[in-house]
Parts: structure tokens; C-alpha cells; sequence
């Protein structure tokens, strides 16, 4: 698909609109097919792989451009490089049904291999394949929703296929070295976020190795940060507790 805008005399190639209506008006970007989902998951982070052009137009492939007036009215800024953000988090990009499709499919896979990495059966400590995930994710009727990350759906699918199946996400193994000093007290704000306590030395310092969820890492890392005053240390010895071997279930 090729659209030659007569304003600027650029000659647009392998264009994806994202279009968005605001104030009774329609504002469309033009951007690089296959990037636009990139953007809004996270793993493209430079605006210039993703825009085209920073303009803001009202007809794309008409190549006419919005009026300043107009932005101001919708968007609250003359902006363009602010407004092409806006659009891309909250636009609808306009693809065909084949091309929806695709992406959709794409996006299904990329959540049940999330799932398939993150978790295991609490059972066996063995991860499950992503075949499998797949299959449990067509089970319980999943909808891909192209406006969110595959991150967060992935977390939705966990709490979903818990009800349908054994599953919990893999655990972090840490460490973690506090001062004699504040160690007791802390130990104990920390113990509601740890699973397994796995070896415990209160010497000249309290040294703790531990299981925790890997969602309360964030949490466990600042109590440890402040509590402190950065005289502790956390480290993290894997990222996964699961056990070794080749055999995934089926």
C-alpha cells in the first residue's frame, strides 16, 4: 500500500493507520506495519521505528493534515510528537481481517509462552509446554484483547487457569543480608511475602535464603531498600525454582 501525500510531497510506503475520534473529529498517524503492537507491548521503545512521520493527520491516505486549532480542541496541545502518543496508546489501527487475524493468533502464542515460562505444576515443579497452555487457554474460551500487553494477559490467563487446572507461577529463589540491628523486626514484615524459608543465619548479620512469588520481588526489594537504609543487599539466585530434567508435561 502506497500513499502519496500532496502537502509535504512524501510518498508513504508499507503504511498502518491508528485512527482515533476526538471532539466529533477523526485524527489518524501513519506508522510501520508490525510495529504499532511492539509499541504498545513494551518491546519497541524508539517513536521513530514506529511513526512514519510526527504529524497528526485528519485523512492519511488523502495525505491531509490536521489543523493546529483542531489539536489544541481534542488534545489540549499542539504537540504532534505528544499527540501521535496519545493516539497510538488509545487509537484503533485499522488493518484488514486477514491481517487482524494474524495478529491476534501471534499475540495468543506469545501469552501462552509467557505462561509456559513464568509457571508450573505446583504438584511436580515441572513447567508445563506451551502447547499445553495453549490448549488450557482455548479451554476456558480466552480472548486476545490487541489493546493490552501480552504481559498483563498473561498474568490474566494465570488467575484464570488456576481455577480450571494446577498451576502457580515459578518461584524466586533471593537471598537476602540485613543488618544485625534491623534484621529481627524486618524478618518479620518480610515473612507474610515469602513462601519457603530455605536456610536462615543470624550471626554478625541475619542472612536468609528464600522462595518469594516473583510478583512481591518489587515490594520485598524496597522494604529491604528502606528499612535499611541500603544497608542490606537482596540477590537473586534463579528466577525459577523448578526442577531439573528434561520431561515437560503433555
Amino acid at each position: 500500500m502506497s500513499i502519496f501525500t500532496p502537502t509535504n510531497q512524501i510518498r508513504l510506503t508499507n503504511v498502518a493507520v491508528v485512527r482515533v475520534k476526538r471532539a466529533g473529529k477523526r485524527f489518524e498517524i501513519a506508522c510501520y506495519r508490525n510495529k504499532v503492537m511492539g509499541w504498545r507491548s513494551g518491546t519497541e521503545k524508539d517513536l521513530d521505528e514506529v511513526l512514519q512521520t510526527h504529524t497528526v493527520f485528519v485523512n492519511v491516505s488523502k495525505g491531509q493534515v490536521a489543523k493546529k486549532e483542531e489539536l489544541v480542541k481534542a488534545f489540549g496541545t499542539e504537540d504532534q510528537t505528544e499527540i501521535c502518543k496519545m493516539i497510538l496508546a488509545k487509537g484503533e489501527l485499522q488493518v484488514s481481517d486477514k491481517e487482524r487475524h494474524t495478529q491476534l493468533e501471534q499475540m495468543f502464542r506469545d501469552i501462552a509462552t509467557i505462561v509456559a515460562e513464568k509457571c508450573v505444576n505446583p504438584e511436580t515443579k515441572r513447567p508445563y509446554t506451551v502447547i499445553l497452555i495453549e490448549r488450557a487457554m482455548k479451554d476456558i474460551h480466552y480472548s486476545v484483547k490487541p489493546g493490552k500487553s501480552t504481559k498483563q494477559q498473561a498474568l490474566e490467563v494465570i488467575k484464570q487457569l488456576k481455577e480450571t487446572m494446577q498451576i502457580e507461577r515459578a518461584h524466586m529463589r533471593l537471598r537476602f543480608v540485613l543488618p544485625r540491628k534491623e534484621g529481627k523486626k524486618l524478618k518479620e514484615k518480610l515473612k507474610p511475602l515469602i513462601k519457603v524459608i530455605e536456610s536462615e543465619d543470624f550471626d554478625e548479620q541475619l542472612e536468609i535464603v528464600c522462595l518469594v512469588d516473583p510478583g512481591c520481588f518489587r515490594e520485598i526489594d524496597e522494604l529491604i531498600r528502606c528499612e535499611t537504609k541500603g544497608k542490606g543487599t537482596l540477590e537473586v539466585l534463579s528466577l525459577k525454582d523448578v526442577e531439573e530434567g528434561d520431561e515437560r508435561l503433555e
